[in-house]
């Protein structure tokens, strides 16, 4: 077992970005950051990586045949070794978390679990898995307006909103190009029931869904620069989003990169959000 093992399990760039996005819900909520908002990356960092390695765990016999390269499938990490890698992240987490505030930690109570089913249960559960990783995703906005209290958290809806919709697109049609080896694995995945072309036209309603919810005012920092930029971020979305739509096989949606422009998307939101929260 090797140390770039331990680190490329939990998936390193997510968790990075997952926890700069709470700095960002932050941001958005106060226009400012303080040096104990720190803690709110460290918090979700810790929480994600801890999600990746459980869902890996739980994910093996699907991981030799998607991605056998992975560290528990190729051998580089044993499975015993990686619950416990995982058990560490998640106390890890959650002790951090308890030093910011009593909604910060609900919240982060509440994810820690979600993730653990998502990998046991829900992953595996037509559309619940999607819809709850879009929930993660989204909550991370608001875990972040928490910090400055039930005013800050109720400020980042309508970007979590959007962050919900554009990662339900994605996932999704992540679930459309994984179709093959879910099945061997025995997953039943939502477009395993509704068809390829069916699961793209959803995907396209969402990322609609997100663009309209980028549109409606939101706090100080919705203005002419945030519409502009906005605008741009939206048209990457539903270029990303109607790629899928032509689809009716797995081999389609990954040559489409779909998932790989709405990711592109989702991360220039952030960036807008950021510069707008500030401006």
């Amino acid at each position: 077992m090797s140390v770039s093992a331990f680190v490329r399990i939990t998936r390193p760039h997510n968790a990075v970005v997952a926890g700069f996005t709470a700095l960002i819900g932050y941001l958005v909520a106060t226009g400012t950051l303080i040096l104990p908002s720190l803690l709110l990356a460290a918090v979700v960092a810790l929480i994600t990586a801890a999600g990746n390695v459980i869902n890996d765990v739980y994910d093996i016999d699907i991981d030799r045949i998607n991605r056998p390269d992975r560290p528990i499938p190729s051998g580089a990490i044993s499975l015993s070794g990686a619950k416990i890698y995982a058990v560490a992240l998640f106390a890890g987490g959650i002790a951090l978390a308890t030093l910011t505030t009593a909604l910060c930690l609900l919240i982060a109570l509440a994810n820690a679990l979600i993730l653990i089913l998502y990998a046991a249960w829900l992953k595996r559960t037509p559309g619940i898995g999607n819809v709850a990783v879009a929930y993660l995703t989204a909550s991370v906005f608001l875990f972040g307006g928490a910090f400055a209290g039930i005013e800050g958290l109720i400020q980042n809806i309508s970007l979590a909103a959007i962050a919900f919709l554009a990662t339900l697109a994605r996932e999704i049609l992540k679930d459309a190009e994984d179709v093959d080896g879910d099945a061997a694995g025995g997953a039943r995945t939502l477009p395993m029931i509704v068809g390829i072309r069916r699961t793209g036209l959803f995907a396209f309603a969402c990322a609609c869904g997100a663009v309209l919810a980028s549109l409606l005012p939101s706090g100080d920092w919705w203005g002419p620069f945030y519409l502009a930029a906005i605008a741009v971020v939206d048209i990457i979305i539903l270029a990303g989003a109607a790629r899928g739509v032509r689809c009716t096989t797995p081999d389609c949606v990954r040559e489409s990169r779909a998932t790989s422009i709405l990711r592109a998307g989702m991360f220039a939101a952030l960036a807008v959000f950021a510069v707008a929260a500030v401006t």
